[in-house]
């Protein structure tokens, strides 16, 4: 339970950093902080609005100022035309208009027009053909002083050379109301041009003068007052003459987006129209970026890692620190103990306390299990000790028995007997012997089984030597059991027919060969005695090889006596190790 929990606290940190307590905690404190932005947002919202609507309107009282400014001079100017209706019918008229001209630079010219649509007197500036008779006579402006309007302006023909000029006429009649003709006066377009160095403009700002018809008389910037799409200024013209809103947004030729406003100069002839660029969506960054971006960013973001250092000094770094101490638990080490979060919150401590209670519960159960174990390795150790022992017994009972038979076939049946009981009781001393008392190593336990059989026949007969060589293979008992029998039946038959007498070398070689593994007994005897093949002996060997899903065979051996061979399916390995890695060398045994 506590690797689970040590391992799952390691993955929780590091595999899966999108779905950790720091990042659940950063995003809902940055989502409990968002109004703040939110609030930022729609304050800048309406901080634009109002920036804009001010814009317009700044921009409309300009239009207006310039318009009124304008309007008095063209209120003077006729005013001055009313004055010299007495001068344009007496003697000497031109001159005098001509010396009026040059001395107001406002005027590029005076004439007196009769009611006919010719021209009584002019300045010397003024047109004096007969063409411009012609002219006057079928112009718009001359036809509405004829239809009783007392003041009329318009755009002059513009001659070669010379500037565009504006008309200014008045109506002058008899005293019986009839229509007596005109007083004109040509007033440079410039002069009446709004100024945009005005400080009240927006950065930018353009004018321009427009007739009635939304025709651009004079600009600052003409490109400014060209409306892209191919739209006219005669809409905003008409609303201006019907008193609607004179300010509108649009595009000009180059794509920019401007506002416009604009105000009637005199009538329906003469508007003034003033245009500057659109503020943009950032535009109110670029006026107040401290006040309306800057310090709710810096609120949001204080509040941010406030909240964010508070829960890593509270909570974070409590639960690394229990995480630590939970994988130090995970790799069996249980005598550390989370004593810092003696400091922690009370419900970290809570937590600290349980993880400490739960590794005194493991040290006490490994305790208990360990005790246990320690108990139980100690009893099968004395059980199979006392096997061992009576199998001894046994064995010395059967020895008493055979020294007091006097039949050759039956000692001899008694001491192979003897022989298989104190193989048995090897397997059993192996098992207490060893580290582990379920398995033993094949090899040690093979090397102690021959030198046993060996020393057995010593002192009743010719010497007999022996050598081992066997892999090392870690066994159940189960397995050892059939494999030490065969070896004795093995054995004992070298020691009857190929040693009797003589004496001779015995090699016992066990190898491991992957699935099969084979268990060899060879002699220097005179061969194999195919008279012998259906002894007692024999027949155990059969039987123990099938146990190990084997087969077993005597066969001839190359350099003169016999083999006895077993060839099996190696038993499973419990751990398989290189014979070296046991500790124990690989020497013949005598």
């Amino acid at each position: 339970m506590m690797v689970r929990l040590g391992r799952s606290l390691g993955q929780g940190a590091s595999a899966r950093p999108f779905q950790g307590i720091r990042f659940r905690i950063g995003l809902a404190m940055a989502l409990a902080l968002l109004p703040i932005l939110l609030l930022a947002a729609i304050q800048t919202q309406s901080n634009f609005r109002d920036q804009a609507e001010a814009r317009r309107s700044g921009l409309q009282l300009a239009a207006e100022r310039s318009a009124a400014g304008a309007k008095s001079r063209l209120d003077s100017t006729a005013v001055l035309l009313q004055a010299l209706r007495p001068e344009s019918l007496q003697f000497f008229c031109e001159p005098r208009l001509s010396a009026l001209v040059d001395r107001l630079e406002s005027l590029d010219g005076l004439a007196r027009i009769s009611a006919t649509g010719q021209q009584v007197c002019a300045s010397s500036s003024a047109p004096s053909s007969a063409d411009r008779d012609v002219a006057v006579r079928g112009s718009d402006w001359f036809a509405r002083l004829r239809g009783g309007e007392s003041m009329v302006l318009a755009r002059a023909p513009v001659s070669t050379g010379s500037q565009p000029n504006l008309i200014v006429a008045i109506r002058l009649e008899r005293p019986m109301g009839t229509f007596d003709g005109a007083m004109i006066a040509l007033i440079p377009l410039a002069s009446l041009q709004p100024d945009t160095s005005d400080r009240a403009l927006p950065e930018g700002s353009e004018a321009a003068l427009t007739d009635g018809d939304g025709n651009i008389l004079t600009a600052t910037d003409a490109g400014a007052f060209v409306l892209g799409g191919g739209r006219s200024l005669q809409g905003w013209v008409q609303r201006a003459r019907d008193g609607s809103s004179a300010v509108f947004e649009a595009d000009d030729r180059e794509g920019r987006h401007r506002d416009y406003a604009g105000a009637a100069l005199a009538g329906r002839d003469v508007y003034v129209l003033l245009s500057a660029p659109a503020p943009g969506l950032l535009s109110w960054a670029r006026l107040n970026p401290v006040g309306v971006l800057i310090l709710p960013l810096a609120a949001w973001l204080t509040a941010f890692a406030a909240v964010m250092l508070v829960s890593e000094r509270i909570i974070i770094r409590w639960l690394d620190y229990l995480e630590r101490v939970a994988a130090i638990y995970a790799r069996g080490r249980f005598s550390v103990r989370p004593l810092q979060a003696v400091n922690a919150p009370s419900e970290i401590r809570l937590l600290a306390s349980t993880l400490d209670t739960l590794a005194e519960t493991i040290i006490a159960r490994d305790k208990a299990l360990t005790d246990s174990l320690s108990e139980k390795d100690a009893l099968m150790r004395e059980i199979h000790h006392r096997v061992k022992n009576n199998l001894q017994i046994i064995s010395s009972l059967l020895s008493m028995q055979q020294r007091t038979l006097t039949d050759g076939p039956a000692r001899a049946a008694v001491g192979d007997t003897r022989q298989r009981i104190a193989a048995l009781a090897l397997i059993y001393r192996t098992l207490y012997q060893s580290d582990d008392l379920r398995y033993a190593d094949a090899r040690i336990f093979l090397t102690d089984l021959v030198g046993q059989l060996v020393a057995s026949a010593t002192g009743q007969g010719p010497v007999i030597t022996s050598s081992v060589e066997a892999d090392s293979l870690v066994v159940d008992p189960d397995k050892l059991a059939p494999l030490a029998l065969w070896l004795v039946e093995a054995v004992t038959n070298a020691q009857k027919h190929a040693f009797a007498g003589r004496g001779g070398d015995l090699k016992v070689r066990f190898q491991v060969r992957g699935d099969t593994s084979v268990l060899e007994v060879e002699d220097d005897g005179p061969g194999v005695d195919e008279t012998r093949q259906a002894g007692v002996g024999r027949t155990l060997m059969g039987a123990f090889a099938k146990q190990l899903r084997g087969t077993a065979e005597i066969v001839p051996s190359p350099s003169g006596g016999s083999i006895a061979r077993m060839v099996f399916a190696t038993p499973e390995a419990v751990t398989p190790v290189d014979p070296a890695d046991l500790g124990t060398p690989r020497v013949p045994a005598r």
